[in-house]
């Protein structure tokens, strides 16, 4: 499958050194150059081979999105909808306004949930993945969570 990403779930999984999570389910992930810059400002970041920079055609949809979007969701959304493909997306305006476009969109728990299904992860490995981006900053809420691991039921 063949998506397009905008930054947090990048960042998450590439602070934690699980981008394998992506490798699983994913045979490539577009990003606009705005979603490299924030993934990679702290430090010069080495993309896995499956993961491609797209430049991202000017367009008035773009501008718009500009107005009420940071840069790089801006661009993942105009990207997305360009190529005709799922999003990577966790911010929820940016989700909102995704599927309001009628972009499909997947967050950082649908990947984990993807890859507990597929049985490239046991749920114990997920609950450790989630408490240790929790414990590094990233808000995931606690019912989004437990409703992720009810689905699996």
């Amino acid at each position: 499958m063949i998506v397009v990403s905008d930054s947090t779930t990048l960042i998450i999984l590439s602070d934690l050194k699980r981008f394998e999570y992506l490798r699983n389910i994913f045979t490539t992930i577009y990003i606009p150059q705005k979603v490299y810059d924030e993934i990679s400002y702290k430090k010069e970041l080495v993309l896995p081979d499956f993961i491609t920079i797209l430049k991202v055609k000017k367009s008035e949809r773009l501008q718009e999105l500009k107005i009420i979007l940071d840069d790089g969701e801006s661009e993942a959304i105009a990207l997305a909808l360009d190529k005709k493909l799922p999003l990577i997306i966790d911010e929820k305006k940016g989700r909102k306004i995704a599927l309001n476009l009628n972009i499909k969109i997947l967050g950082l728990l649908g990947i984990i949930y993807l890859n507990i299904k597929k049985e490239f992860i046991s749920k114990a490995e997920a609950r450790v993945f989630l408490k240790s981006a929790q414990a590094n900053g990233y808000r995931i809420s606690k019912t989004l969570i437990d409703n992720m691991f009810m689905a699996l039921k």
